[in-house]
């Protein structure tokens, strides 16, 4: 199929590679460790987006001991929190420079009115609009509510619901708190959506649960099995969501590791979800191929095989929200469309590379990932190239279409196999209604999408401007002839 594909549009593709701007043609690629995947699903290596600016370690962050399989990262303002679940206790680092980072507090027990006092097994944290602090209490079976000095106010146990098993043990794993300090909770061994508590500290129910999906003759066998066959027989339930991450309009992106090399190439399974305060996915999903991390699962040299598993996401003020692959290492980037802006990372000792990435969130434009393994921070700043991504998709959010078009041109002029370069400037074309001219760059990439609406606009146009015309040559079709008859 994908051959096909070629051989049907390379006449077409030759036509508009000479008819667009040179520069566009002739443009290098610098290669970095940064690639992307054009249309016909190849690899396109790019100039890195985002750089190493540091890799903390303990000593770094001046950290009493050593971190102990630290599970869990969160980024309020210009402080980082990073939960060293092994260590039962919460770390809160200071950024006092563009890449140094200090040890401002260590929170391994709380005060007030409480009878456990101390913290076991914290595996994440929040930090609400008004200050106070949400901490994952696992190995104690609660989620705690503190206030900025750690002062205990309330803390929120296992729902009482027929969907939880009273008689097992509620471990909270990864939480997020909204605008209306309302709690939602990621727990092992629940699979019903993300658990939502009332600011009260009553539970209100499951929220976005995925769908139920199964194979048809799994389902046949199952009705017609016995009730010992049945009971051997994989359930038809939803799956566990692996992480959460909250952004500032309320909306929740959650990600799931539970997916299946099946799921992913029938795409019935969807790593990264976005809802809203209904519970439905409104994830915009306009790229060639869904936002599901790495497109092709060999092991290859390094031997690692098997699709993405997306273990946390984060989404930056710019609508680019970041997948983070615990099987190879790697950060995804996408647009608000659901086209992949950036991938890079790996597995390896190197920076820039990790061992056991479990926890990914970002300060601005910077991203911070966090390591379980190697036990550190690696902090990642935007080349001039990301810098100049980064301000061609603001300067289009923000209205400034002329601008964007003029930024995305800069972007094409250092990689021209950027195929989100091309789109972009047609996008900006389009927004200034200038659709015959978008239509060649969306043309030039197989934007089907984005050329129907400027076809559609320029057709548009084109009758308004030739309408009379038009009248003219239907009245001639119609008139001519029958008055030639009666002559």
């Amino acid at each position: 199929m994908k051959n096909f594909k070629r051989i049907c549009v390379l006449l077409s593709a030759v036509a508009l590679t000479v008819s667009l701007n040179p520069l566009e043609v002739q443009a290098k690629v610098e290669k970095g460790y940064t690639y992307n995947y054009d249309y016909w699903e190849d690899v396109q290596h790019s100039p890195d987006l985002y750089e190493t600016a540091a890799c903390f370690t303990s000593a770094d962050l001046g950290v009493e001991g050593t971190l102990k399989s630290p599970q869990g990262m969160y980024v309020h303002e210009n402080n980082v929190y990073i939960c060293d679940t092994g260590n039962n206790r919460v770390l809160e680092l200071e950024r006092t420079d563009a890449d140094k980072f200090v040890l401002k507090r260590t929170i391994d027990k709380i005060k007030g009115n409480v009878d456990v006092k101390e913290l076991a097994n914290p595996t994440d944290i929040a930090i609400s609009r008004t200050g106070d602090i949400y901490i994952s209490d696992q190995g104690n079976g609660r989620i705690l509510k503190l206030d900025s000095d750690l002062n205990y106010l309330m803390q929120f146990d296992r729902p009482v619901d027929s969907n939880v098993d009273q008689e097992a043990r509620f471990q909270p794993n990864k939480i997020a708190v909204d605008y209306a300090g309302r709690v939602y909770c990621v727990a092992q061994n629940v699979n019903q959506g993300l658990i939502k508590f009332e600011n009260d500290g009553s539970f209100s129910g499951f929220v976005g649960a995925t769908k139920v999906t199964y194979d048809v003759a799994d389902y046949i066998w199952k009705r017609l099995a016995t009730k010992e066959q049945r009971a051997k027989l994989a359930s038809f339930v939803p799956t566990e969501y692996s992480n959460l991450y909250m952004d500032k309009k309320g909306f929740i992106f959650a990600c799931t590791t539970n997916v299946t090399e099946q799921e992913l190439r029938s795409q019935k399974a969807q790593p990264i979800r976005k809802l809203n305060l209904m519970g439905d996915d409104i994830l915009v999903r306009n790229g060639e191929f869904e936002p599901i991390g790495d497109l092709y699962w060999d092991g290859g040299k390094s031997g690692i095989s098997g699709p993405s598993k997306i273990n946390d996401v984060t989404a930056l003020d710019n609508k680019i929200y970041a997948g983070l692959d615990r099987t190879r290492g790697r950060v995804f980037g996408y647009n608000d469309q659901g086209v992949m802006v950036f991938a890079f990372g790996g597995n390896g000792n190197m920076d820039g590379y990790f061992r056991a990435p479990v926890a990914l969130d970002h300060m601005g434009n910077d991203l911070l990932v966090l390591d379980s393994i190697d036990c550190s921070v690696t902090l990642f700043t935007p080349t001039e190239f990301g810098k100049t991504v980064f301000k061609a998709i603001e300067e289009f959010q923000a209205g400034n279409y002329k601008e964007s078009g003029e930024s995305w041109e800069k972007v094409m002029s250092i990689n021209g196999n950027y195929d989100l370069a091309y789109i972009g400037i047609g996008r900006s074309l389009m927004r200034q209604e200038k659709y015959h001219e978008a239509m060649k760059y969306f043309e030039s990439k197989y934007d089907h999408k984005n050329y129907s609406k400027a076809f559609k606009q320029y057709r548009k146009e084109w009758v308004e401007d030739n309408i009379v015309i038009l009248l003219i040559v239907f009245f001639g079709v119609l008139c001519v002839p029958q008055i030639i008859g009666k002559v």
